[in-house]
């Protein structure tokens, strides 16, 4: 059986910088200072960096790491494609510390390295709304872990608040709730799903009044023990909550509020490029690979507080 790693690009340098470049550069080496592609040619010599090319248009010399997660990283970039490979094709995510014990790098950059995957993972800007004609998309809400300075304690008021919207045979989308409330749980759902699409949802305070304006809004009572009539039912999200909440708690274990929409992006992008959709672990993997370009996030972006 074909060993998982046994990828040239995994274990030699050169071969990781051409593989990246494959993904990123299709059509060939684009210069992320000028956008230029015409006059570029790959620079010599002994001393000169793996992959390094030079623009003839703006006279700079680039590599393919430059305006992606990669662009100032130490870390050799074979050691990124195997960090993104286990990320990818573990079910229920990696953490830092078995990151850091695998690839031989300090805590400190594992933790590092797997927040800019993340940053790759998440969609991107003006994304297509989930859902459509003839098409049911399903909402709701969960909680998880504990909000700071608040000690553990019965309830859920405590606690962080997460909607998912989710394209029954398609994508899921999560959001990080500051405050649930039924004028923003419908902003969000009016911004992310086709208004021909079939709104299923439970039978909860924010969605007691019908959502206007789509194909149709049905609900199940979940406090009757009712969980399934005919089409209608929130199952699907049910079955992402409970993947979600093993990884977070399971895995994770801790995740403060300011870092809930990277870890949400995470398990998002691993449920739109399932098994289920034809997409293996290598393929998924090349798909987070092809979008690590523009999402570059820097040490201190990433432990900012929330404003």
């Amino acid at each position: 059986m074909k060993s998982a790693f046994s990828e040239q690009y995994f274990h030699n340098e050169v071969a990781a910088y051409k593989f990246v470049e494959s993904k990123v550069w299709p059509k060939g080496p684009i210069c992320p200072h000028c956008g230029g592609f015409e006059r570029i040619s790959p620079m010599k010599g002994k001393s000169t960096r793996i992959g390094a090319y030079k623009c003839y248009q703006c006279r700079k010399p680039f590599t393919v790491k430059i305006g992606t997660i990669f662009e100032a990283s130490h870390i050799p970039l074979r050691f990124w494609l195997q960090a993104m490979f286990l990320m990818t094709s573990s079910k229920k995510g990696i953490s830092a510390n078995q990151l850091h014990r695998i690839l031989g790098i300090t805590l400190k950059s594992a933790w590092f390295m797997c927040h800019r995957i993340r940053e790759a993972m998440a969609p991107a800007a003006g994304s297509e709304p989930l859902g459509g004609l003839g098409k049911i998309v399903e909402a709701d809400e969960t909680f998880v872990g504990s909000k700071p300075g608040f000690k553990r304690r019965r309830g859920v008021t405590h606690k962080m608040k997460v909607l998912s919207l989710v394209e029954r045979g398609g994508s899921v989308r999560s959001v990080r709730v500051p405050n649930l409330s039924r004028s923003g749980i419908e902003k969000i759902i009016r911004e992310n799903v086709d208004l021909e699409s079939r709104i299923m949802t439970d039978t909860a305070a924010y969605y007691r009044k019908p959502l206007l304006g789509f194909a149709g809004h049905e609900t199940v009572n979940h406090l009757q023990e009712e969980y399934v009539r005919g089409e209608v039912y929130t199952n699907t999200l049910e079955g992402y909550f409970s993947l979600f909440k093993r990884g977070m708690r399971g895995v994770y274990q801790h995740c403060r509020e300011k870092h809930l929409h990277r870890y949400l992006a995470e398990f998002d992008f691993r449920y739109n490029a399932r098994v289920a959709l034809g997409v293996n672990d290598e393929a998924r993997a090349i798909r987070l690979v092809k979008s690590v370009v523009g999402k570059r996030l820097t040490y201190r972006t990433a432990n900012r507080a929330m404003d």
